[in-house]
């Protein structure tokens, strides 16, 4: 307020001013610690906005991280309110913590709709499967999970997706998206070998070079190395995939053939 009016309390005015101090209103806070009482500071022209405790804010921040964290691991609103009556004994409605909650899917809009650079030197494309539930069903879901390297080498998630399941056509939306978000060239896409997922990419940048994730490509040699031979097996594959050269890579690889004949 001292700072608001441009003088401290009692102080005079250099200047004559047709606005000053006008006692306080009473507001109660719910925070982690329980409920709390402030006295809010106000002026006669009702000019003054409150920073730390903002006009109509009846919650802490910090209660609002631990909502918003728990409703993150899954936890319904009824779970969360029993949650915080019991360990912190603030009795706060499922309709406040719907609100709480509701304050993020903004945020996330703007985040996944923002724009994007114009070029990629390096981009990362793979789906993660994971467990979800639905009208009280149990039921699979695709992250379609999009990371780019910029040309300053720092890594930045372009976007997150969800799909029933991974598929080439899903894809193909993705990078659709990514278009339309500002991207025109990305020189190199790192995928997996889902079948149609190159030609996906392909149709919206026609000049991208195409690379099998390395993760993915040692996967595949593993699955036909019993599990007693796949320690040695990786020792030698090592030098493969980190070999200086072509020629070097096909003369280790070689010399694996040969081993295995024996």
């Amino acid at each position: 307020m001292a700072h608001h009016l441009g003088r401290d309390k009692y102080e005079r005015a250099d200047e004559p001013s047709d606005n000053h101090r006008n006692g306080h209103s009473q507001k109660t806070i719910k925070n982690s610690m329980g409920e709390m009482e402030l006295d809010i500071p106000r002026d006669r022209k009702s000019e003054f906005e409150p920073v730390v405790v903002q006009k109509y804010e009846t919650v802490c921040n910090d209660l609002d991280k631990k909502v918003i964290a728990m409703y993150a691991k899954g936890m319904t609103t009824r779970d969360i309110k029993a949650q915080l009556e019991e360990i912190y004994g603030i009795n706060v409605s499922p309709a406040m913590i719907s609100t709480i909650t509701d304050k993020v899917m903004g945020a996330a809009a703007d985040w996944q709709n923002r724009v994007l650079d114009k070029m990629y030197p390096i981009i990362y494309l793979d789906a993660i499967h994971y467990k979800v539930r639905d009208d009280g069903k149990i039921v699979s879901k695709a992250a379609y999970i999009c990371l780019g390297i910029n040309r300053e080498g720092y890594k930045d998630i372009l976007g997150i997706w969800i799909g029933e399941s991974e598929g080439a056509k899903f894809w193909l939306g993705v990078c659709n998206d990514l278009k339309n978000r500002g991207v025109q060239d990305i020189l190199i896409a790192c995928i997996d070998g889902l079948k149609g997922f190159p030609d996906a990419i392909k149709t919206v940048f026609p000049q991208v070079e195409i690379q099998t994730c390395i993760i993915h490509q040692i996967r595949n040699s593993m699955k036909y190395v019993a599990y007693k031979d796949q320690k040695e097996f990786m020792e030698d594959l090592k030098k493969i995939y980190r070999a200086a050269s072509e020629s070097y890579a096909a003369s280790v690889q070689r010399e694996m053939i040969l081993q295995m004949c024996e």
